[in-house]
């Protein structure tokens, strides 16, 4: 392993980790200078980039909404030192704050444009129950021809999109005191948070609003559905 101080030639190394409990409120960017922090304290020499303002040269393949937990995330980063990643997910899970655990570290072979589909499980919580006859009328609205909903943009305008391309496949479960929705949904170009699921149901079927909702990340698949990794 590579430690501070080493001359080395440059690698790259990809970090999947599992986020979930109170750490599914820490924000993309403290969780970004979380990791920067965990690097330096394990002892790791990161790359940086060039320029007047140098910074660690560190990103995660798809950020993930805070509030959300997922059992699949991915941060890629480059390293001063040729190396495989053995043994590092348990030397940074030392230094890592409860909810955030590293699983396997490994020299990615596949660039994130592959990444192409998200499998999620989206719990709709029902504090009286779930109401008779909603985990049918909520089929029909999200497997329907269209499912329109208005959704903020990058120039923070409110404009009218269809989900229902970005969702690839949807499975209905009731259980007490929710609906569990277990969805393979579009990842990037565009990408569709699952937690829009929820959003259009409230639009569209607003006596079946929940009362909470929980999303979790359970896989990153390929094109051809098979594990991104």
């Amino acid at each position: 392993m590579l430690w501070k101080g080493e001359s080395a030639t440059v690698g790259k190394l990809r970090l999947l980790f599992v986020k979930e409990g109170r750490a599914v409120y820490i924000s993309h960017l403290d969780l970004l200078r979380t990791f920067q922090r965990v690097f330096l304290r394990q002892g790791m020499v990161l790359r940086h980039s060039q320029g007047f303002h140098p910074h660690p040269i560190i990103s995660f393949a798809l950020p993930l909404s805070v509030g959300q937990a997922s059992e699949c995330e991915i941060l890629d980063f480059e390293v001063n030192g040729d190396m495989d990643g053995a043994g590092l997910a348990e030397e940074l899970n030392r230094f890592l704050p409860e909810g955030v655990r590293a699983v396997e570290c490994y020299v990615p072979v596949r660039p994130v444009r592959e990444l192409a589909a998200l499998r999620c499980r989206v719990g709709l919580v029902y504090d009286d129950g779930v109401p008779e006859g909603a985990a049918e009328k909520i089929r029909g609205l999200l497997l329907g021809e269209s499912v329109v909903i208005q959704k903020r943009t990058k120039r923070k305008a409110m404009a009218d999109i269809d989900i229902r391309p970005m969702l690839h496949s949807l499975e209905i479960k009731e259980e007490p005191g929710l609906l569990r929705l277990d969805v393979v949904v579009a990842a990037q170009n565009p990408g569709l948070n699952p937690a829009l699921l929820a959003a259009a149901v409230e639009v569209h079927l607003p006596e079946l609003r929940p009362d909470f909702v929980q999303v979790r990340r359970m896989e990153m698949l390929d094109g051809e559905g098979r594990i991104f990794r």
